[in-house]
């Protein structure tokens, strides 16, 4: 599971191993902050420790150079404007990267690092996948229809937002690997009881328009990653 790994050591180097002041010091200062080459370095040793193969330290080098030019590239060329755009392009290049790196190196034997079963390693890139990497990507998708107003968040928890759309995926994507399809109408309807309740009383039908489509952009990919999880574990055993 070559190509597992080396997805999860790409939403974990740039994603939770990437804190927000890390992203904030590259587009201010690009070639001169030392951020960039912390991050990159970090990718480095993610891959090498995750493929953990002598023979694949030099294709880890490979990706980790091809990181920091497309960091580079997306740094010096996107505006204020253009963030949402420039970000799924970075991301684009990143998993073309390593898809041919797969490629070139799918004909060698790989050896598991701790020996742990492939279905573990597909489990565990999922779960992680749907949390920070999604988040953001929900972010940048819907970053467009963000409501100019922010007296909707007054009393609100920091961050809570971003939590519960963490917790109602991992949910969501365990009911689907079970099969408990039912139990999903469920979390949603719970849902729907406390978030739009409150909306509706708000009367701003921007932001309940707003929320409605992270939620089932939420719910959606949640259930796409289960049902991909069930697909390919079968072919695992």
């Amino acid at each position: 599971m070559l190509i597992t790994k080396l997805i999860l050591a790409h939403l974990l180097g740039d994603f939770i191993l990437q804190p927000n002041a890390w992203v904030s010091a590259k587009e201010k200062k690009k070639l001169k902050a030392w951020q960039l080459y912390i991050h990159v370095i970090i990718h480095f040793i993610v891959l090498s420790t995750l493929v953990w193969q002598i023979s694949f330290i030099k294709w880890a080098a490979v990706l980790a150079g091809v990181h920091l030019f497309t960091d580079l590239f997306k740094l010096y060329f996107q505006q204020k404007h253009t963030k949402r755009f420039w970000f799924f392009a970075d991301q684009t290049v990143h998993i073309i990267a390593i898809l041919a790196i797969w490629i070139i190196y799918e004909s060698k034997v790989i050896i598991p690092i701790f020996a742990i079963h492939q279905n573990v390693w597909l489990l565990v890139t999922c779960l992680y996948a749907l949390t920070h990497p999604v988040s953001v990507l929900i972010r940048n998708v819907i970053s467009r229809w963000t409501p100019e107003t922010t007296d909707d968040n007054t009393g609100s928890l920091e961050n809570a937002g971003n939590y519960i759309g963490i917790l109602e995926r991992l949910f969501v994507f365990t009911f689907v690997v079970l099969g408990h399809w039912d139990s999903i109408g469920f979390l949603l309807a719970a849902k729907s009881v406390f978030r739009f309740g409150d909306l509706k009383e708000s009367k701003d039908r921007k932001l309940t328009e707003y929320v409605l489509i992270g939620t089932l952009f939420s719910f959606g990919i949640a259930v796409l990653t289960g049902i991909t999880y069930n697909y390919f574990s079968v072919y695992l055993q």
